[in-house]
């Protein structure tokens, strides 16, 4: 008697847990709708839409977050904008769901480059030789920024150190 209600309790959380599984799909199978929307972002994008291609983009992800190409398509985005930061951040989502991705690989350390992390570009790209064995585009490209350097910092009006000011003698009464 004192083991029933516990008995009780894992049988139906074992009955929970497995009908769970049973529901889901696979992940080879990404949502049509988050597909469509994944597209219109990258024609946004190629138009020269940023805000379009990132709303149409995080609705593709909203839809369906197993949507790989949408977080490529979504960092390269980030980094049309500048935001080399989060374009890093986002490859990084897109290699958590297929590792073997070279083209989110290559563009994490294109990223890294235009950041100016050198070294660990240098780390990227040899793990993306490692997958793509033959002569591949993206690898080609990030081996090409490296060799080209990190992009040169310019200062701007709010970095440069302002000029000592005189202030006229004041009056103490």
């Amino acid at each position: 008697m004192r083991f029933t209600p516990a008995s009780i309790a894992l049988a139906a959380l074992l009955a929970t847990v497995s009908s769970m599984g049973q529901s889901q799909r696979p992940d080879s199978q990404i949502s049509p709708k988050s597909v469509e929307w994944q597209k219109a972002g990258e024609a946004a994008r190629k138009a020269g839409n940023l805000e379009g291609a990132n709303d149409a983009l995080e609705s593709a992800l909203a839809i369906d977050p197993r949507n790989r190409a949408a977080y490529v398509e979504l960092a390269e985005v980030a980094r049309a904008q500048g935001l080399q930061g989060k374009a890093i951040r986002l490859y990084k989502d897109a290699l958590l769901l297929d590792p073997t991705d070279v083209t989110a690989l290559a563009g994490q350390g294109e990223a890294m480059m235009e950041k100016g992390a050198v070294a660990r570009a240098k780390e990227v790209l040899a793990q993306a030789q490692k997958l793509c064995e033959a002569d591949c585009a993206p690898v080609t490209k990030l081996s090409a920024a490296i060799q080209k350097g990190p992009p040169a910092v310019a200062m701007t009006d709010k970095d440069a150190v302002p000029s000592p000011q005189k202030k006229a003698p004041t009056e103490t009464p």
